[in-house]
């Protein structure tokens, strides 16, 4: 089964190259002339989704300037599924979308394999009533298969600016076992990865064709690096900071 997991992931993989490279540079650019703008770039997602906030941000070789969008709510930190329940929950997307002040000209970047649940539709029509874009990564299959929770009746394919498809079935789970009724081996996860570097990537090349460096972190691993993600640190948190405390 071991070869058919790796298949299996690299069939969605291929799958994405061959049919997102349209919207992962469109998505790319337009992170790319918010950062050259100074604008500010959010990314969030809950339950597993959380996790491309993660690949986003604070990773050796990802961009510094990336601002995470990440409560203990919206993860599995402090029970399997609380954020199964907080991400249905109306009203909360609009309390984060204050708090961290989302803008016009920004752009926010939302994960949700679904597109059902209240939390990442409501975040995305919250940013777009304050001018920000918005683009959305989504499993189209599954979100066409089930209804809306949130109560406009709307998924979230249906509110981003950028819909970026990461190829995956319904369910997620896409391997099925013989003696086993259950289907193993999600696939939003692996997509959710090469999504996010393919992005991260292709924004620096667009941010260096536009005349300005992209700041990139390094590993703290690496001897006599620190210095330089410390710097990240002091100029894009404190940006970030800042402008919370207005």
């Amino acid at each position: 089964m071991i070869d058919s997991v790796f298949e299996k992931g690299l069939s969605v993989i291929k799958k994405i190259q061959e049919t997102q490279k349209e919207a992962l540079d469109r998505s790319a650019e337009m992170i790319a002339e918010c950062f050259v703008s100074n604008h500010h770039f959010y990314v969030s997602g809950s339950g597993h989704s959380h996790t491309v906030a993660e690949e986003f941000y604070g990773r050796a070789g990802g961009l510094a300037f990336v601002i995470p969008i990440l409560t203990t709510e919206l993860t599995l930190t402090e029970h399997p599924t609380k954020s199964s329940y907080i991400e249905r929950l109306p009203g909360y997307a609009s309390i984060l979308c204050d708090l961290y002040k989302i803008g016009k000209d920004d752009v926010v970047l939302i994960a949700s394999n679904s597109g059902r649940n209240a939390y990442p539709v409501e975040l995305a029509l919250c940013a777009k009533e304050k001018g920000a874009k918005v683009i959305g990564i989504t499993s189209l299959k599954h979100s066409r298969s089930t209804p809306s929770r949130h109560s406009s009746g709307k998924h979230l394919e249906e509110v981003a600016d950028i819909v970026i498809d990461n190829c995956g079935e319904i369910g997620d789970a896409c391997l099925k076992l013989e003696n086993l009724e259950m289907k193993m081996c999600p696939t939003s996860s692996m997509a959710n990865s090469f999504i996010v570097q393919a992005i991260s990537v292709q924004c620096a090349k667009y941010i260096i064709d536009k005349g300005k460096n992209p700041p990139v972190f390094v590993s703290l691993n690496n001897e006599g690096s620190e210095h330089v993600n410390d710097e990240y640190f002091e100029t894009y948190t404190r940006q970030y900071v800042n402008k919370s405390n207005e």
